[in-house]
């Protein structure tokens, strides 16, 4: 069944959100940022404010770094709903999860993703906007030699697999440029 959804992964600093926002409307068509990262460092602060000052001053953020099921319900059911909704990043968001939560058991953790994870994808299915995720792909990289980071690498990647499949269309940027991996309109 297609969708409403494209999901843009890549590695850290691939251009993935550069991409992402390249898809967006031009001009001053409504668009809903999701912003699911925090900033818990100078670094971090500095990388969040690089997003910032490239987006367009009419787009519409909305900082969320634990719930974005529930929000992005929210957003849509009001009666402002936008047409093009930009999520950045899932990956901020399985971060921020793990952290918040790293004293339960990986699998409490787990449940807790996947549940949200498949709350997201059908209040998704259940818009008419279109929505683009952007995710980082941690699956090419080393094990992390710590149990966090594990489960970082690992929720992950599960969510990564459930949206790419719920999404009509997959793009993978590497070194800056998209490679299309699925579309409804992509020949086998």
């Amino acid at each position: 069944m297609p969708s409403n959804i494209t999901l843009i992964t890549g590695g850290i600093r691939s251009g993935k959100s550069d991409f992402a926002e390249q898809l967006m409307p031009t001009g001053n068509e409504q668009v809903l940022y999701i912003a699911t990262g925090t900033a818990n460092d100078n670094e971090m602060d500095l990388r969040i404010q690089r997003h910032q000052a490239r987006r367009p001053g009419h787009w519409i953020t909305l900082e969320e770094s634990l719930n974005i099921g529930n929000s992005l319900k929210t957003e849509l059911t009001g009666k402002n709903c936008p047409k093009h909704i930009l999520l950045d990043s899932l990956d901020g968001w399985i971060s921020n999860v793990v952290l918040t939560y790293e004293t339960l058991s990986y699998i409490d953790i787990e449940q807790k993703v996947v549940n949200e994870v498949e709350q997201l994808i059908t209040i998704c299915h259940q818009s008419t906007s279109a929505i683009t995720i952007v995710s980082s792909e941690v699956g090419l990289s080393l094990v992390s030699s710590n149990k966090l980071g594990r489960y970082f690498q690992d929720l992950l990647g599960i969510a990564n697999q459930r949206i790419a499949t719920a999404a009509d269309k997959v793009y993978l940027i590497v070194s800056g440029l998209p490679v299309k991996i699925k579309s409804v309109n992509f020949p086998e």
